[in-house]
């Protein structure tokens, strides 16, 4: 399971649409890893802590614990978690093998930057042994 939902954000799930701020909400306290991996490296690309001329901010180091592996990869593999957090700190997310994430600035300005990181070339170089099975 992706998230704890108590049984009262299910009954109102149930009854119709869940707001943005309610779903975040759920995703901060459940998935705690993903969700401020995502807020530093945000407030890293709004600092400007970031590589000369870059639109993004990325993290390589790998989760502390298994369990917070596991979080990351259920935030990234949800389409609904990986949009409300891109809504709720408006970035672009990227994730690469089982720990690189990067967040870009959602400008068009961006784009070039995010096709790159995204593409099948820059996958390919991200690789290593020690990744296979990550």
């Amino acid at each position: 399971m992706s998230l704890t939902v108590s049984p009262e954000l299910l009954t109102r799930a149930e009854a119709g649409d869940v707001d943005d701020a309610t779903f975040v909400d759920c995703i901060r306290e459940s998935l705690p890893y993903p969700f401020e991996l995502v807020e530093s490296l945000t407030r890293r690309l709004a600092a400007g802590d970031v590589e000369p001329g870059s639109a993004f901010a990325d993290n390589r180091e790998e989760p502390a614990t298994e369990a917070a592996r596991g979080q990351l990869l259920r935030a990234m593999a949800s389409d609904a978690i990986r949009g409300a957090l891109e809504r709720h700190f408006d970035v672009r997310i990227a994730f690469q093998n089982c720990h690189r994430v990067a967040v870009f600035d959602p400008a068009p300005a961006a784009g070039a930057q995010f096709a790159r990181f995204t593409s099948g070339r820059a996958q390919l170089l991200n690789q290593s042994p020690g990744l296979v099975n990550c």
